[in-house]
């Protein structure tokens, strides 16, 4: 279970159970569960994203479902921030179907602080204004929220901060910044600053390259076989290597892993991975799925029943850098490889995702995630938007 509705929350679901797990639960609540489909979901969010765009000329997409947009500017055109916030959420229900909630503030961590709140006090309405909240107000409420609750403080960061005594964002608020910041480093300064309304952090319209590209899926099946493994993995290496090229990187290592199903304890468990050094950096397929394949020999063991694979790209960098530090001709690199993966890029994004691919995919692909539960691609596919019948 990687995502639930307030429903289900409410029923006890929790966050990563395992579908078999809720069976009487399913049968005694009529709770209905769904295979992931991300074509639909990247579609959504293409129009989220464009929608927001209408809001504001300067805009960060942060992930799928979460945009900053800077609204300096803007008041104007509107009679206050909630007004706006109310636009937004009616926009996105009548053209897309999608509910949001909507936070107003003057940095980016209490902007995600301000939709944090939005979303657990229903009085709000799904849209909550820091900028029109008094400061007692505010400090009443900071007071009253766990300190985990901070854009950019995880589980452990959290922890070492209520052994400091910090449990609140109150009180993350009050302690002395020169000692945060020598305890706990600049990240945590910056987050001071942001919660006491300095900007630290900045809207970055443009995404920065990935520093690692990780590429990976649970089987529908149980995997034995190698080759099986070997066209999941070469699948993975080149949506991988696909990430790589579309934001003009290549990548040095390339790490291979496997795992068996935890959750089976009456299986035998086995996990390993294995980092395989490229002769030189490149994102031409080819190379990497050869390198990917290479290290899956080596840690691929008989008798298991695999659950998982995938693939990580590191020590990634900008392709055009690493032509000018080269003098002599490399492997996966070059005109003759950048053309060829360009037409590959070109007609697999023309008619369709594998239209064109390496051989050591596959066709069969029986170890492919289990969608029988899918929603349909409403969105997507012609054959699949809803018919209406009126009469």
């Amino acid at each position: 279970m990687v995502a639930r509705s307030n429903e289900a929350k409410i029923l006890g679901v929790k966050m990563g159970q395992p579908w078999h797990h809720l069976n009487d639960l399913v049968r005694q609540q009529g709770i209905i569960g769904l295979s992931s489909n991300y074509a639909l979901y990247a579609d959504i969010s293409n129009r989220f994203v464009s929608i927001l765009g209408d809001f504001s000329p300067v805009l960060e997409v942060y992930s799928v479902d979460e945009c900053f947009l800077c609204v300096d500017g803007l008041q104007a055109h509107w009679s206050n921030w909630e007004a706006m916030g109310q636009a937004i959420r009616r926009r996105l229900v009548t053209d897309v179907g999608l509910p949001v909630c909507v936070g107003f503030a003057p940095t980016k961590t209490l902007a995600k602080l301000a939709n944090h709140v939005a979303k657990k006090q229903p009085a709000l309405h799904g849209v909550c204004d820091f900028t029109s909240m008094s400061a007692s107000a505010f400090t009443q409420l900071a007071a009253g929220l766990d300190v985990g609750d901070v854009w950019g403080i995880g589980g452990r960061l959290g922890e070492q901060l209520r052994d400091a005594g910090i449990a609140t964002i109150q009180a993350l608020r009050d302690a002395p910044h020169d000692w945060l910041r020598t305890r706990f480093g600049v990240v945590l300064s910056r987050l001071w600053h942001e919660l006491h309304g300095v900007p630290c952090i900045e809207i970055e319209e443009a995404p920065a390259p990935k520093k690692q590209i990780i590429s990976s899926r649970s089987f529908g099946t149980p995997v034995l076989l190698f080759d099986d493994l070997a066209s999941a993995v070469s699948t993975y290496v080149t949506r991988a290597a696909e990430k790589l090229r579309a934001q003009a990187s290549t990548c040095e290592t390339l790490q291979v892993f496997v795992m068996t199903n935890a959750f089976r304890p009456q299986d035998p468990q086995y996990s390993n991975a294995v980092t395989v050094p490229l002769p030189n950096p490149s994102n031409d397929t080819r190379l990497l799925v050869k390198a990917a394949l290479f290290g899956l020999r080596r840690i691929y063991r008989e008798r298991y029943r695999y659950k998982k694979a995938g693939v990580v790209l590191n020590g990634i960098s900008d392709a055009a850098t690493q032509r000018q530090r080269s003098i002599f001709p490399l492997v996966g690199t070059g005109e003759r490889s950048d053309n060829l993966m360009s037409v590959l890029d070109s007609l697999n994004q023309a008619f369709g995702r594998d239209t064109v691919c390496l051989g050591a995919v596959g066709s069969k692909q029986t170890w492919r995630m289990r969608t029988e539960r899918k929603s349909p691609c409403f969105t997507t596919r012609w054959a699949e938007i809803p018919v209406v019948h009126a009469r």
